[in-house]
């Protein structure tokens, strides 16, 4: 890999992950997008060709360019020299010596984009839009497990939908962090949410997981979006996650990360 990030290293600290937030909608600058493109390999060049509606190639364009501008903050690699590939669900990993201790994870909806970076730590990250259409609460009789299923329909109907969106973005960060994506059965798992503490979660036996290894963080960062961190703890206690709002290659150095 090149050695020639654009960036002054930025420390991340074994107890800290950090998440870059992005809203690809409302960056409409020509030539902010025109130097994002070339960022991307020549593969995400032509799958971000092909989405029909030019906003699904924003978003996907801005997404991109922002993993390889944010792992550019951490090691002295060029943005467009970062390579990945895939394991067999279909996750990526960084190839070369940074990906012995650089993690990282992505996930975009309308509207906003993010990015989860961590040291030596399994993390994964979900964000979605709270105010989509279709169907939510009627999706969780079918996935979620029985006792979460129960706290949903027992809150005011006027709540059930963001408390969905809770679940579902906590449960994706599960299953990105264990690596395993779908495979893994969305009702095995279930997560007790109880205001002013962290989320818990439960195992079915069949998951041959333990609860204590494992740390949840959520936020809100606008109205209409949901996001979740999930990440299993380090040996000496809780990670601390902090967030930060960008624009990839315009107005964020240094950042100013909130800590929720």
């Amino acid at each position: 890999m090149t050695a020639s990030s654009p960036f002054k290293p930025l420390e991340l600290r074994p107890d800290e992950v950090h998440v870059w937030l992005v809203e690809p909608e409302r960056i409409d600058d020509p030539r902010l997008l025109a130097a994002y493109l070339p960022l991307l390999d020549v593969q995400e060049r032509e799958k971000q060709r092909r989405f029909h509606f030019e906003r699904h190639q924003r978003q996907y364009l801005v997404s991109h360019a922002l993993v390889r501008l944010t792992l550019s903050r951490y090691a002295p690699v060029a943005p467009e020299a970062w390579r990945f590939v895939p394991n067999e669900y279909g996750r990526p990993a960084i190839v070369g010596p940074e990906g012995q201790w650089l993690r990282f994870n992505l996930s975009h909806t309308d509207g906003m984009a993010l990015i989860a970076v961590g040291r030596d730590v399994d993390l994964g990250a979900d964000i979605e839009d709270a105010q989509r259409p279709g169907e939510t609460v009627e999706i969780a009789d079918h996935y979620f497990a029985r006792t979460e299923v129960q706290a949903l329909r027992s809150l005011p109907k006027e709540r059930q939908r963001a408390r969905f969106f809770e679940y579902w973005t906590l449960k994706e960060a599960y299953i990105k962090a264990r690596g395993a994506g779908l495979s893994l059965p969305l009702d095995q798992f279930a997560f007790d949410l109880v205001p002013g503490q962290m989320p818990a979660i439960a195992f079915d036996p069949r998951m041959g997981d333990v609860p204590d290894v494992w740390q949840f963080v959520q936020h809100q960062p606008s109205e209409r979006h949901q996001a979740a961190v999930a990440f299993r703890r380090p040996r000496g206690g809780a990670l601390t996650v902090r967030w930060q709002h960008t624009v990839p290659l315009a107005g964020d150095s240094p950042p100013s990360f909130v800590t929720v």
